[in-house]
């Protein structure tokens, strides 16, 4: 029989991040982080802190669209190895409290792939150690360079495995089961419902969600559709996001804060909903939710059906391997030119339905003529 889990608390970091050129200054991200996790473990005593989430890229930043593309040169010179000293420091104060601490979205070089960099999410236990390790599968190809695991799929698969477990691990650890998703990955089901099937009872999520990808109202996308994910999987959802920017190419509140808690019922129990640092805390129940989930009533899993969604997953969307070895992505239009496949695609067998005036093969051409456009005006830098 487990032992009983006693509520503790959990705490999200929403800190102001500063976009780095380079390794040395990572550091000045560090700091700030690690204060705030001092802070939030005192002033947070009565019921011990056991678990921070921290957001996307609250190392090193990242360029994207609006004049401040970054190529993947520039990224490399930031990029770290995890385990690593960075990530030690924050295994020193994992260990000095006994937490579980996740961050997501480190531009990380990997030693089997070393001519690109993943975007990786990490989880370090009490010991100090890192305990999982994720890369970012849904990296959205208007806005990220990184490498998903998609990109470089079999090459990916014959070193780490590419089963579900493989690509979506969870832990079972002495707070609960955790597992991890970042930004991107939660706009859409299967990531979440990957980790849901691998049993994870918490979510950690970094994220840098931009205000122009819908964080505040009227368009709340990044809440709604984090609330279902939560709903869907019967888990705790832990989203954290920046509080403010410090990058010459960005307004302060390009990612506006809004880190939030949702429950395993989907009802949001916190959140900071202002471009601002903050440290938020939200106590979890992890023996209340695995009761919740001994009932028949409104319980999303025990009435999943899958036979007939097969064909929705059989046959790929987005082409997998576009990106091998000595092959990586050089400029977001490297990526974005690849929609054009997806476009016909989906007009072809008649999901998508075009506009007045266009035939379905016109809309991959649409799209042509706008990345040309964009690149002769000097809006999107060329590979």
């Amino acid at each position: 029989m487990r032992d009983r889990i006693e509520p503790y608390t959990a705490l999200i970091v929403q800190p102001e991040v500063t976009v780095v050129e380079d390794r040395e200054g990572i550091q000045k991200n560090l700091d700030r982080v690690i204060k705030m996790i001092h802070f939030g473990v005192g002033y947070f005593w009565e019921v011990p802190v056991r678990l921070v989430i921290l957001p996307e890229y609250f190392m090193q930043g990242v360029g994207t669209p609006g004049k401040g593309e970054s190529k993947i040169e520039d990224q490399m010179k930031k990029a770290v190895t995890i385990p690593g000293p960075e990530i030690d420091q924050l295994g020193a104060i994992a260990k000095e409290y006994g937490l579980y601490i996740c961050g997501g979205g480190v531009v990380e070089q990997v030693p089997e792939f070393p001519d690109r960099w993943f975007n990786t999410n990490f989880i370090v236990g009490p010991s100090g150690e890192v305990v999982l390790k994720y890369h970012k599968w849904h990296i959205n190809a208007s806005l990220g360079l990184g490498t998903s695991p998609h990109d470089i799929f079999d090459e990916y698969t014959a070193h780490f495995g590419g089963g579900i477990k493989d690509l979506f691990p969870v832990i079972d650890t002495e707070i609960g089961k955790l597992g991890t998703m970042t930004c991107h990955d939660g706009c859409t089901p299967e990531v979440s419902r990957a980790l849901g099937y691998n049993g994870a009872e918490i979510i950690c999520h970094p994220g840098a969600i931009q205000e122009v990808e819908g964080v505040s109202e009227p368009w709340d996308f990044w809440k709604f559709t984090r609330r279902t994910r939560a709903h869907d999987n019967m888990c705790y959802l832990l989203g954290a996001n920046w509080g403010s920017v410090n990058y010459e190419y960005y307004p302060k509140a390009f990612c506006p804060g809004h880190s939030f808690a949702i429950d395993y019922t989907g009802m949001l129990l916190r959140e900071a909903p202002y471009p601002a640092e903050q440290v938020l805390s939200v106590t979890i129940d992890i023996e209340a939710l695995r009761h919740y989930r001994t009932r028949t009533n409104h319980n999303c899993w025990i009435d999943v059906r899958t036979e007939g969604f097969r064909e929705m997953y059989t046959n790929p969307i987005y082409p997998p391997n576009r990106f091998p070895s000595g092959k990586p992505p050089r400029a977001l239009v490297d990526k974005i030119s690849i929609c054009k496949e997806v476009f016909d695609d989906l007009y072809a067998r008649g999901q998508f339905t075009p506009p007045h005036g266009y035939e379905p093969e016109d809309i991959s051409k649409l799209l042509e003529k706008r990345i040309a456009y964009a690149q002769e005006t000097g809006r999107l830098k060329k590979s």
